[in-house]
This record gives C-alpha cells, sequence and structure tokens, in this order.
C-alpha cells in the first residue's frame, strides 16, 4: 500500500546522502532539528605515537579559542566510512536463507537503509564519538547491532559460528492481545481508532506515547499510522537508534550515553552499580526484564553477539571491557518492575 509520506522521504533522504558524500566530515544541516544535543565537530589531525583510534585521530581539545571542553566527546566522519557492506552481511549471514523464507520481511533491513539511517544521527554522536584520541564508533555499532539482533533474529541462541541467529526475520511483534494504548496520555497522544502500538522495529517501540514522541521528532504520523515503520526499513531504524539515543525517561541517560559513558553518574548509580559500559545498556532498555538477575540466557545472548561484532568488526572482544562493564547481571534496574517493554 501507498503512502503519501513515502515518496517525498525517499527524496529527501537520497538528497541527504548526496550531501554527506560530497562534504566529507562536514555535517548536513538536514540532520538537525532532533531534541539531541549535537557532538562538537572536531578537526581533523594525525594521532601522536601510539595513541589508539583509527588512522586520522581527533584532537578532541581544539585550542583555548575552542568550544570545546575538555573531558566532553568529539565526533567526526560518518558510519559509512568504516562500516562496509560486507561486514553488514557477515552480521545478518541469513537473513536471506531458508529460515526466513516463510516471514514477510526477507531481507527487509539492509545494508542501505541502515546507512541512511545513521546519517540522521551522526551529528549527535552516533557511531562518530571520539574521546580524547579513541574512536569509540565502531564500539557503538557493534552494541547496537548487537540489540538489534537479538530483537528481530530468528533464532534465540548464543552467537557461534555455526548457528542460525543471523536471519532477520521479525519486523514487529505480535505476540500479545494487547493495543498498547495507555489513557493517562490521551490528550499528548491519543490513540488511534483501530490501531495496536505493538513492539515494531529492529528495536521495538511499544505504547502509543513512544509512537508519538518518535513521530513528533521525525516528522512522521506514526500515532496514526504505526504500520509505516514495517514498510520502511530506513524509518525503521531510524526509530530504532532514536530508541538507542533518547533516555527511556527525563533525568535519565540514555543508551548511547550509557556506553559511551558520557553521562554523569549519580550517588543512586553507584549504589545500583551502574557503571558505564554495554552492560548498562540493557539496564537502559530492558530494565529487570533482563538485570539484576544473575547470569541469565537473556543477558547472555545479547552480550555473545557483542562480542562477536567486536570480532568480525576487527576490533576484537578483547576491546570490551571487565566483565562489570558487560553485565548487568548484579545491577539495580533504572526503572524497576517494568509491566511493558519501553
Amino acid at each position: 500500500m501507498e503512502y503519501k509520506w513515502s515518496v517525498p522521504l525517499t527524496i529527501l533522504l537520497a538528497f541527504t546522502l548526496v550531501l554527506l558524500a560530497n562534504c566529507d566530515y562536514k555535517y548536513s544541516s538536514l540532520n538537525k532539528g532532533l531534541p539531541l544535543k549535537s557532538c562538537y565537530h572536531c578537526p581533523t589531525y594525525k594521532p601522536p605515537p601510539g595513541a589508539a583510534g583509527a588512522s586520522l585521530g581527533c584532537n578532541c581539545n581544539g585550542g583555548s579559542t575552542s568550544p570545546y571542553k575538555r573531558g566532553q566527546p568529539c565526533c567526526k566522519g560518518a558510519v559509512r566510512h568504516y562500516f562496509k557492506m560486507d561486514q553488514f552481511e557477515n552480521i545478518f549471514s541469513n537473513r536471506n536463507s531458508l529460515e526466513v523464507e516463510t516471514h514477510a520481511n526477507k531481507g527487509f533491513f539492509d545494508y542501505q537503509s541502515f546507512i541512511t539511517a545513521s546519517a540522521l544521527y551522526q551529528p549527535y554522536g552516533f557511531g562518530t564519538t571520539y574521546m580524547n584520541w579513541t574512536f569509540f564508533g565502531t564500539r557503538e555499532v557493534a552494541a547496537f547491532l548487537a540489540h538489534v539482533a537479538t530483537k528481530i533474529s530468528c533464532g534465540n541462541k548464543l552467537a557461534t559460528m555455526d548457528q542460525l541467529a543471523w536471519g532477520s526475520c521479525y519486523n514487529k511483534k505480535m505476540n500479545s492481545n494487547s493495543n498498547y494504548c495507555d489513557e493517562h496520555y490521551k490528550k499528548a497522544y491519543p490513540c488511534a481508532p483501530g490501531v495496536a502500538y505493538f513492539g515494531r522495529g529492529p528495536l521495538p517501540i511499544y505504547w502509543n506515547y513512544n509512537y508519538g514522541q518518535v513521530g513528533k521528532d521525525l516528522k512522521v504520523d506514526l500515532l496514526n499510522h504505526p504500520e509505516y515503520i514495517e514498510q520502511n526499513a530506513t524509518l525503521a531504524f531510524q526509530v530504532a537508534i532514536w530508541r538507542w539515543m533518547m533516555p527511556i525517561k527525563k533525568h535519565q541517560p540514555s543508551a548511547h550515553d550509557v556506553f559511551l559513558g558520557t553521562s554523569t553518574p549519580t550517588k543512586n548509580d553507584t549504589l545500583a552499580k551502574r557503571v558505564s559500559g554495554f552492560g548498562t545498556t540493557m539496564n537502559v532498555l530492558y530494565g529487570d526484564l533482563v538485570c539484576g538477575h544473575g547470569d541469565n540466557e537473556s543477558m547472555d545472548n545479547i552480550i555473545s553477539h557483542y562480542l562477536y561484532y567486536l570480532d568480525l568488526m576487527g576490533v576484537g572482544r578483547e576491546e570490551a571491557g571487565p566483565q562489570e562493564m558487560l553485565s548487568c547481571a548484579k545491577q539495580v534496574a533504572f526503572n524497576p518492575s517494568f509491566t511493558s517493554s519501553p
């Protein structure tokens, strides 16, 4: 079924890619407008001898006249500069396999859709962040896709070379009779008649208030037409990265923040053993559905995907950090006793 926004959105996204291709490390003005703080755009220098990072490093501290504040992140480049199609295909190597044959969205999530979606968030640090001389972009993309893979996978197995969890079978979750309409938000985000707000996308969003907010931020009417996420892979990835970049609640960090360690831990965070790293991204996204229960299959499944993707992307799992940064087994949830998926 055709929908009115598809053609102009496609043109806009294509135009965005052309601008990005021609401006190299300069970010397009079309990417502005999201309720996110832009990441400081750093100049490009060769890193000092022995510095970790890419072949060209970022001197985040740009001098006394720079608006940059020491200790904050800075950003450069684009995800497409280092994350290539063959790496995406290796990560989702069975996305077009016979196991996916019975699913309507065979091959739905493709490389170009992810790259186009990521371009919207690069000015805000998604996949482009340096801390001093160290590049964290590749690790962040691996972390994000680890969460994605465990949500859209055909299987639910630990990530190893001989398993079949690489297929992308699902772009929606229809395993509940609930329409996920919270009447508490009926003024701000009124539920459309006959519409159900069950989980859709690579990082599924639920509930009318999430559909309403992300639709407002992306300027797409998802409150009345949540099915758009099922019909456009670029939009689906944009919604998923929005979930990664935005806090679940006010005054809480996002998954992006806790992964990079750019948020300032509170006393409660310290007491709750919420340390910066991959483990706390699970806490942000899933709360006590996954975290605070010791070692468990759901948590180990997500971690195993992250470690395997670090290897596939040439970073190496040894760069993942110690176990306390990888796991949320002993963490107290940011939002205890979730009654629904965020």
